[in-house]
């Protein structure tokens, strides 16, 4: 029996991003350790794990909600899955190397996914989409350098175009191609030929690579070396290169002292004219994305100004500003001074921006989780990092978070940062939490009163449903407005406010010293004064706090302590 070519479909998008999130989970350190270029930072092969992790998410969620349908679901279609793959990617990017990944992975969907989109893709259109993805990449950085992943990324599409065959071939030839011109990045840029190393995003890539050919052969291709043939590692044959971050702009001594990133919704002329201004402010410049939803990411020296550019541009968002160091900590092959650890602080998740400046006025680094967005468990690891802290607090804030941040905690726990994972299931929990957090005191009794805390804090929120449902309190019709009482539905009703108070009441008939109030920017601009007016007149001895959360998931927070 002849053998059937191999072919490109849902389940394999599916199969690949989990083998590529396993693989850069291994190679990671591996990668952060070889990158010279072009600043000092040591996060590439992070932020590559952290990008594909966002990527594989959204795609088990695309999985997750057809599962749900029933046994008659046909299931996600190649479109559905590398759709998924790519706004996955494109919400998660992180720094210049995870940027150029999303970049890779949304051209590759642009063929995949387009007007006509088969149930699966032959050879041929694999590596069409190789093609694409490698040229929207080069186009995305405004000023591409030789020697870089976009180097291995268009040599993997010149060997795919020329494979012919299957999937499988097509993804051998492509991983072999890049393989090839990944050993050869130091002769095209001196700083990686004077380190001793391969590029580092290309790296990432050919790991990516190898995982499709795993994908599509059941085979493990060869490994690949961080350093080419016949490199030295710099300082010695013993050591490797000095810790740096991202690959693919031009940069030196004396550069810009900001790396800023945010996503940014706004229109296509917008974003052109934001390209030429934050050209003019700095390098690195890496702008990805369509369709109104763009992932920006620049180098400067004025943070302010990058972000000003985007709210002229649009409306920018998940706004991440890092400072270099001092001087010349830019260069490549610069190093950082150590950041002196603190002795504790508390990570949380936080549903809104206005939160997120509460829970850090208060002290805490605070992870922000938009409306169907929630953070990867690497993003928890992140924070912890940045917290510097020999001792952490995690509030997930969230009850499907628990996991994501307990993973995290194992990984930094690995890492020798004490960590306490105190499964708060709602932000106004970890409002409470926080209030009585003490640095001062031992480790184990802050943990033991800021669980106390929450525990006693019920939680509500007011939402508005968007599709037909069960409930424990009935069927409710899309456009509803649901009341959640500790994370059941407790009241159905038509007016926001109406249901408001009809979840306050029932949660201080059970009593309560302190009712606190998240407002969300779909609230109506009175409900935050009749639900105090409430308060005052029916419940004696009660106080209320009142927060504005801005854009987050619910309409309204309710805790009462």
């Amino acid at each position: 029996m002849p053998q059937v070519p191999q072919t490109f479909d849902a389940l394999a998008v599916r199969a690949w991003c989990g083998l590529a999130l396993d693989a850069l989970g291994r190679a990671r350190e591996e990668i952060d350790a070889i990158n010279v270029y072009p600043v000092a930072d040591g996060d590439t092969g992070t932020n590559l794990y952290l990008t594909m992790e966002s990527a594989a998410t959204a795609v088990e969620a695309v999985f997750a909600g057809h599962e749900a349908g029933g046994g008659g679901d046909p299931g996600p279609t190649l479109a559905d899955a590398v759709r998924a793959m790519a706004h996955g990617a494109l919400i998660g990017a992180r720094g210049n190397s995870g940027t150029i990944l999303a970049q890779l992975l949304r051209g590759m969907a642009q063929v995949l996914a387009g007007a006509d989109a088969p149930a699966y893709a032959d050879g041929t259109g694999l590596g069409l989409a190789l093609r694409h993805a490698a040229d929207s990449a080069r186009q995305a950085v405004a000023h591409p350098v030789g020697g870089t992943v976009l180097t291995v990324a268009s040599a993997a599409a010149d060997a795919a175009g020329d494979a012919g065959g299957d999937c499988g071939a097509v993804a051998r030839a492509a991983y072999e191609g890049a393989r090839t011109a990944l050993a050869e990045t130091p002769d095209r840029l001196d700083v990686l030929r004077q380190a001793g190393v391969v590029d580092a995003g290309g790296r990432g890539l050919v790991t990516v690579l190898a995982a499709l050919v795993e994908t599509l052969t059941g085979e493990t291709p060869r490994g690949t070396a961080a350093r080419g043939p016949g490199l030295h590692a710099r300082g010695g044959a013993h050591t490797v290169a000095a810790p740096c971050a991202d690959d693919d702009a031009v940069a030196g001594p004396g550069g810009p002292a900001f790396e800023v990133i945010y996503l940014l919704e706004a229109e296509d002329a917008a974003v052109a004219r934001l390209r030429e201004r934050l050209d003019a402010l700095g390098d690195s410049l890496v702008v990805v994305g369509g369709d109104g939803l763009w992932n920006v990411h620049v180098h400067v020296d004025d943070a302010g100004a990058a972000v000003e550019a985007g709210v002229e541009a649009g409306r920018p968002y998940r706004i991440r500003i890092t400072h270099f160091g001092d001087g010349d900590a830019h260069a490549a092959g610069a190093e950082r001074a150590p950041v002196e650890r603190v002795q504790r602080a508390v990570v949380a998740v936080v549903p809104g921006e206005g939160l997120a400046g509460l829970y850090t006025e208060a002290g805490a680094t605070a992870v922000l989780a938009r409306p169907g967005e929630p953070p990867a468990s690497g993003e928890f690891v992140q924070a912890v990092r940045r917290a510097h802290a020999r001792e952490v607090v995690l509030l997930p804030n969230d009850a499907e978070l628990r996991h994501t941040a307990a993973a995290a905690a194992e990984q930094v726990r690995a890492e020798g940062v004490r960590v306490a994972l105190i499964p708060t299931r709602s932000a106004v929990q970890g409002i409470a939490a926080l209030a009585v957090h003490e640095p001062e005191r031992r480790f184990d009794e802050d943990v033991v009163a800021m669980t106390s805390a929450a525990g006693a804090t019920r939680y509500a929120e007011v939402t508005v449903a968007e599709r037909q449902s069960w409930t424990m309190a009935g069927i409710c019709q899309a456009g509803d407005v649901l009341g959640l009482v500790d994370g059941d539905v407790a009241v159905i009703g038509q007016d926001l406010t109406e249901t408001a108070l009809a979840v306050l009441d029932r949660m201080l008939a059970a009593g309560g010293e302190l009712v606190t109030l998240v407002v969300g920017d779909g609230a109506p601009e009175s409900v935050a004064e009749r639900l105090e007016a409430r308060v005052r007149e029916g419940y004696l001895a009660v106080d209320t706090v009142v927060y504005h959360g801005g854009r987050q998931g619910s309409v309204l927070l309710i805790g009462v302590e």
